[in-house]
């Protein structure tokens, strides 16, 4: 959906904050970088955590708890003279349903939890990082993604470049995985079941800076449902993964 400032704040920022009042935006990373897909011609700058208050109005159909809430996001801003030209933001809405007391996808493999910070407590990068330590992290970490090479078991495709106790932090419905052996039996094999005709990744914009990257696109990939997946059943056309 491509919008401009004015419509963002009437459809989603005034009747967001109306309904979770008391809000405090819950930062646990800030990055920026020059954009790999473009050539570095622009900056982006990426932040993701939580927006915290109490649910106090209906919003979206969602009946309101009078308790704190947390929404998960991560956000995506392209920098043109010293201005936003560009935004991409993710909410995971059916993880504050969840809080809210909502069933939307049954169970799921993995857990559902409210998701910390990154361990090292070393993601808001508000001084500039050496542009070096970037340039390896995007290398290890995005390499791999989207290639779904099945030359070998998932689990040693994945210790390429991850380490073994990493965790995996799945929006709702998937949920959160520890270790590469639980990753793959709570989703990476379930999914790869589920879904065929995966296309390669479509980001926009991949950065990335010290020890943290991130990537977005609309969409990331498509893929056909020919197995089901979260209680929904299998179908014939592509859907979209952001």
């Amino acid at each position: 959906m491509e919008t401009d400032a004015t419509e963002v704040a009437r459809l989603f920022w005034r009747p967001f904050r109306r309904s979770v009042t008391s809000l405090q935006r819950r930062m646990d990373v800030f990055i920026a970088g020059s954009n790999h897909v473009d050539g570095d011609n622009f900056v982006w700058v990426s932040s993701m955590g939580h927006l915290m208050g109490l649910f106090d109005i209906e919003w979206l159909g969602i009946q309101p708890t009078d308790k704190m809430v947390m929404l998960r996001y991560a956000e995506f801003h392209k920098v043109e003279d010293g201005k936003l030209g560009d935004t991409a933001f993710y909410y995971d809405i059916p993880h504050l349903m969840i809080q809210a007391g909502y069933d939307p996808f049954g169970s799921q493999t993995a857990a559902h939890m409210v998701q910390p910070g990154p361990a090292p407590h070393d993601a808001l990068l508000i001084q500039d990082a050496d542009q070096s330590e970037g340039q390896r992290t995007m290398d290890a970490m995005i390499g791999d993604l989207g290639t779904w090479q099945s030359g070998s078991p998932i689990e040693e495709e994945l210790a390429r470049t991850w380490h073994d106790d990493m965790i995996w932090w799945g929006p709702a419905g998937i949920g959160a995985t520890y270790t590469i052996e639980r990753y793959a039996k709570q989703h990476a094999i379930p999914f790869r079941a589920a879904f065929s005709e995966r296309s390669g990744t479509g980001h926009i914009a991949r950065i990335a800076e010290s020890n943290y990257s991130g990537f977005f696109g609309w969409p990331n990939f498509t893929a056909k449902p020919t197995g089901g997946c979260m209680a929904l059943p299998p179908a014939i056309q592509n859907v979209n993964f952001a």
